[in-house]
């Protein structure tokens, strides 16, 4: 049975090439996007280029109600879920320019799609990714797309009100996702389900980066090496720098942290009655 591989803004940049790479390994690819245009451009190219039929899914992640019900479409599609890259993000300065600003749901907008977003929709579809990790194929995967650049969460000012700023919040969200993968790795059988995380390359040529000094190219070899390699079946609560394991701002390791941070996300992202 063909992976079944579910990726996050996979319609630009390392999504998109992740995409293309694992349909051309022969997985079956989930591709996820916000724009329709853009979401049906990047589903006819891999068809066309890999030969291979592929999943199309639209929501707007700084919408939670939107991530849920992303989430469940998945699931009722796919009751097997091989890989889940949590790929999509909101950079320092893109869209919208370096000032705060805010999701549907009153969030500091970064911190609301690269990290919140990511949280209900992983545990959400964890019933596909068990149903899947139980089978003879091995472990299913979390992998978390994150960055080198890491801020320390201020849980007195989680949302940035004061002193904010665009690479802040960026790098505030960037750590809560590698929090996110280490609690899941803690939580979860080894044998069922991993969850990693990686910077997968510095300032790759996507629309969230103006001045690109490493390629696409390297970011899909870092990133397709934690969803599929063989060689990392089981591995999991690590975090990488591209292909090498790093070691992230020392509030990863804190399970204090990682408990704030796990009661805040549940609090913020529950259905509002």
């Amino acid at each position: 049975m063909a992976p079944v591989v579910l990726i996050t803004g996979a319609t630009d940049g390392l999504g998109r090439a992740l995409a293309h790479d694992l349909a051309g390994r022969g997985c079956d690819v989930l591709v996820h996007g916000r724009d329709p245009d853009r979401l049906a451009a990047t589903v006819e190219e891999i068809r066309a280029a890999s030969g291979r039929d592929v999943g199309s899914y639209r929501a707007d992640l700084a919408e939670l109600a939107q991530v849920r019900d992303l989430a469940d479409r998945v699931a009722a599609d796919h009751p097997r879920l091989h890989v889940l890259v949590n790929n999509a993000g909101v950079g320092a300065e893109v869209p919208g320019g370096p000032e705060r600003q805010e999701s549907v749901d009153g969030h500091e907008l970064r911190f609301a799609v690269n990290y919140l977003a990511g949280h209900p929709l992983t545990r959400r579809l964890l019933p596909a990714l068990q149903e899947a990790g139980s089978s003879a194929d091995g472990p299913a995967r979390v992998v978390m797309v994150s960055s080198a650049g890491q801020t320390a969460i201020d849980f007195d000012d989680v949302m940035l009100r004061r002193g904010y700023s665009g690479w802040r919040a960026y790098t505030q969200s960037k750590l809560a996702q590698i929090l996110d993968a280490f609690d899941l790795a803690e939580e979860l059988d080894p044998r069922i389900i991993t969850a990693t995380a990686l910077h997968p390359a510095t300032y790759m040529p996507t629309k969230i980066v103006p001045s690109p000094i490493s390629t696409l190219a390297e970011g899909v070899a870092a990133t397709a090496r934690l969803a599929v390699d063989p060689e990392l079946a089981g591995v999991t609560g690590r975090y990488y720098n591209g292909v090498r394991e790093a070691e992230p701002d020392p509030q990863a390791r804190d399970r204090d942290a990682r408990a704030r941070l796990r009661a805040l996300a549940e609090e913020l992202c529950a259905p509002r009655s």
